[in-house]
């Protein structure tokens, strides 16, 4: 986990991602902080995006939501991306 400065929110954001796809290993969170903004960028197996995006994005969305909630804990603004492999 690299100190992107909202550590409670990257922690939850890879346990969930972990949960979700089929190789845990390949998933990985990259956090850059840009002031008080902090952006997670998740990157996962080709054969995985499709399960951490979900139909019509319903999964990204809830995973953005708790991972936000998360951040209320950090005292961070945080934006989730999935970056496409």
């Amino acid at each position: 986990m690299s100190d992107g400065g909202a550590p409670r929110a990257q922690a939850v954001l890879e346990h969930i991602v972990r949960s979700v796809v089929e190789a845990p290993e390949a998933a990985r969170v990259v956090a850059s902080a840009d002031g008080e903004d902090v952006r997670l960028d998740v990157h996962v197996d080709r054969a995985d995006i499709g399960r951490v995006i979900g139909r019509r994005g319903r999964v990204a969305s809830a995973i953005r939501t708790v991972v936000r909630a998360a951040a209320v804990n950090d005292g961070r603004s945080v934006t989730v991306d999935f970056v496409e492999p």
